[in-house]
């Protein structure tokens, strides 16, 4: 048990100490993918500006804010930059989030959460024209930390 960083040696869950680690500028990229029929594809790239993608969007950047509020367990981070982008493919929407802080700890769940807000908001966007969408491969792409000059 005590190889899980929120599991203390009597087996409890509690949130990491990280007051003794130096500040940090970090970095984290996550991507999600959106998987569909080809119709549902083409009609998502024919919408206008402003519209479902823009909207998974924003939903994503205002995830990756509230991680804290929704995983138990994480640091509340400043975070300095959110970038969630959405690109239509012949039959997916790929999702890439990155997020970025200067902290004591990293920003991977804020940019996980992000892409997977956004790919939940695609989806929920869609559903009603295609009911076998799913929501595949949410990974952590990318994750740096470097030393604050």
């Amino acid at each position: 048990m005590n190889d899980l960083s929120h599991v203390d040696e009597s087996g409890a869950v509690r949130m990491v100490d990280v007051g003794g680690k130096e500040p940090m500028r970090r970095r984290a990229v996550a991507r999600a993918e959106v998987r569909m029929a080809a119709e549902t594809a083409r009609r998502l790239r024919e919408l206008p500006k402003g519209d479902a993608l823009a909207t998974a969007q924003l939903a994503g950047i205002m995830a990756a804010k509230r991680t804290s509020e929704l995983i138990p367990l994480c640091h509340p981070l400043p975070l300095s930059q959110v970038e969630v982008t959405l690109e239509v493919g012949e039959e997916s929407v790929r999702i890439v989030a990155a997020a970025e802080t200067t902290a004591q700890t990293g920003v991977e769940m804020e940019a996980l959460t992000a892409a997977s807000v956004a790919a939940l908001t695609v989806y929920d966007m869609a559903k009603a024209v295609d009911k076998k969408m799913r929501i595949a491969e949410v990974v952590l792409v990318e994750k740096t930390k470097e030393r604050v000059v």
